[in-house]
């Protein structure tokens, strides 16, 4: 389940002419305006420093769907198949393998955490310190600070090119850094009202907290 951490406490542009050139912050505050969902794909690496030298997984990859605000569907595809769903209202984290389901209110827990990015409201400003982070690897980096005392993280940096985020690096309490990077980046796909309802699976164990 620690593959969830990351978003389970997590557990979120308008593009213009010559968007590659605006600011990160700029680039940012449009995406937000104007995705009130997407989807695409995803991979997920984690940096751990172990005894003074950092060692980096292997990559975690899958799909994601969402929609503003608090409704989304991460998925993992491998190496292993699990999945953090939302519905607006409950989180279901969903192990394959032990075929266990964890539901949780929703509520407030995606407050300022990184899902809150992609996945809330667009009232950021509320839960987040936002400032430019200059340029690295061809994108424009955005720092995002909870303002939460009580965050798992640190800090979040989002990476966007053509009013698009591309990537993420988030750095928890403990110095460990996750990094996503997004690709088929879709914006506004067509969505019914069942997109994100999650179905039972048979015969799965089911936890409530």
């Amino acid at each position: 389940m620690t593959r969830f951490k990351t978003l389970s406490t997590l557990a979120c542009g308008l593009l213009l002419a010559g968007a590659a050139q605006a600011s990160a912050l700029e680039q940012f505050k449009s995406f937000v305006a104007s995705t009130k969902a997407a989807k695409g794909e995803f991979s997920q690496r984690q940096i751990k420093n172990v005894d003074g030298v950092s060692k980096t997984s292997a990559p975690s990859t899958g799909t994601f769907m969402f929609a503003r605000p608090g409704k989304f569907i991460w998925t993992y595809q491998k190496p292993y198949e699990q999945l953090l769903q939302a519905d607006g209202e409950q989180l279901f984290i969903y192990d394959k393998d032990l075929n266990q389901v964890t539901v949780k209110k929703l509520g407030d827990a995606l407050g300022s955490s990184p899902a809150a990015i992609l996945f809330g409201s667009n009232d950021l400003d509320k839960n987040f310190t936002l400032s430019e982070a200059g340029s690295k690897e061809g994108l424009e980096w955005l720092k995002a600070t909870p303002k939460a005392k009580d965050s798992s993280f640190e800090q979040i940096s989002i990476g966007l090119r053509n009013g698009l985020p591309e990537a993420m690096e988030l750095k928890d309490a403990f110095g460990q850094v996750s990094i996503l990077a997004f690709n088929k980046f879709e914006k506004n796909p067509a969505l019914t009202a069942t997109s994100f309802k999650f179905v039972m699976p048979k015969g799965a164990d089911v936890f409530k907290q």
